[in-house]
């Protein structure tokens, strides 16, 4: 006999148009976290010491995969702050059911690890994060700040500025990889107008070094910046393929400005041995990165080249954590740490510009592995993750962690 399903108890199949799905599937958002778990090396013992971090930005992305890494291979402690939504007349997020999971996975292992769920730009997120830090653990070790947001409310001024993906100087054509409902893809061209200086101006002010900074100042007053204390934004600079749209690009403009604040915070960071860089990571399948035009179609093309090569968010992260920890961290003439060199290297560059060269609607199959980027596509919203049956009912109604929680707003 079948037990009768609760409201919240449902079918969950993918909707949505474009590169944006309206469901998350919270099974496959929960055995995407597991799999991430598997990819990465458990460490022989226990830690000889507990670092604490603070992960802006915890719950998609390179955010997510540095928790996920920081807590399975460095038992870190501390607090994760992202923004997600909880589930109504849709499911929820699947931001919050990885969060879900994910504290699922620091709880198993020990760790005492809480989420926020919270506007980061907020100065009441700053001042709540910091109490929580401030009474459990004394200070922080290190903050990673993962942010991609298309808007920012700054707290002082009440201005929201929104962000723009748009080139500078000159409108900018490339082509773009489109789905149909039915999963087929097509190439389409698409032309983007350049950004104005007042477009420029207002990304730099959401996706720049700004806010990063004052989570620096708002730390450093509270004296919560342990000895030795490192921090890191996350960047990418991309291929020449898409920097107009990118790199040179409104975008761009705001990764030079994040670049800039981690010299200035390395300066501000002298009195307790601490450094800030910014980490170039390699490209990847993110909700940020397929929003921007040709960028789809450009990694489609990188892991027909590369195949199994291509290495995973998790894989980036370790790399990451291993320099974060390291006395003296290998980074660039420009001090950046460069976790994008597999993608950058000559050979690789030159056979993704000859496959973008010659593409046409009748190679695009053939050049680009368009069913490995449809798969990681959807499983940025837990569809298509193996080991889930998406033909069973399941509860999209879960609560969020309970340490440290808050309302959506």
């Amino acid at each position: 006999m079948h037990r009768p399903l609760t409201p919240s108890e449902r079918v969950v199949a993918p909707t949505g148009r474009g590169y944006l799905l309206l469901e998350s599937h919270p099974a496959g958002c929960l055995r995407d976290v597991e799999l991430m778990r598997a990819e990465i090396p458990v460490p022989e013992g226990p830690p000889a010491r507990r670092p604490t971090a603070l992960v802006i930005g915890s719950s998609a992305g390179y955010g997510l995969a540095s928790t996920v890494t920081g807590l399975v291979r460095y038992g870190i402690d501390g607090v994760g702050v992202a923004l997600e939504r909880p589930a109504g007349h849709r499911s929820a997020t699947a931001g919050w059911y990885r969060t879900v999971a994910t504290d699922t996975l620091a709880r198993a292992l020990g760790s005492d690890f809480s989420f926020l769920n919270a506007d980061a730009f907020a100065d009441t997120t700053k001042a709540e994060t910091l109490d929580l830090l401030a009474e459990r653990f004394g200070g922080v070790d290190v903050l990673i700040y993962s942010v991609a947001a298309p808007r920012r409310t700054d707290p002082r001024s009440g201005t929201t500025y929104r962000s723009v993906l748009k080139p500078l100087g000159a409108p900018h054509t490339t082509r773009n990889l489109e789905f149909a409902e039915d999963g087929s893809a097509s190439l389409r061209e698409v032309t983007v107008g350049p950004a104005d200086e007042a477009e420029t101006a207002a990304t730099v002010r959401v996706m720049g070094g700004e806010d990063w900074s004052r989570w620096i100042d708002a730390l450093a007053e509270r004296g919560l910046l342990r000895d030795g204390f490192r921090t890191v934004a996350l960047s990418y600079i991309g291929s020449p393929l898409n920097a107009a749209i990118y790199r040179a690009g409104t975008i761009g403009a705001a990764k030079t400005h994040l670049e800039s604040t981690a010299d200035a915070l390395t300066v501000r960071l002298a009195p307790v041995g601490g450094r800030a860089f910014t980490s170039v990571n390699g490209a990847a399948i993110t909700q940020a990165l397929t929003a921007v035009p040709g960028i789809p179609l450009y990694v489609s093309l990188l892991r027909g080249v590369l195949g199994d090569r291509f290495p995973s968010p998790v894989e980036q992260t370790l790399q990451l954590w291993k320099q974060l920890t390291a006395p003296r961290p290998d980074v660039d003439e420009a001090g950046r740490i460069r976790l994008d060199r597999w993608e950058l290297a000559g050979p690789v560059q030159a056979a993704v510009a000859e496959r973008w060269r010659a593409l046409s609607p009748g190679t695009l199959t053939e050049l680009a592995d368009i069913p490995w980027f449809r798969t990681r596509f959807r499983a940025l919203y837990g569809f298509d993750v193996p080991g889930v049956d998406y033909a069973a009912p399941v509860e999209t109604d879960l609560p969020w962690p309970t340490a440290g929680v808050r309302p959506y707003r």
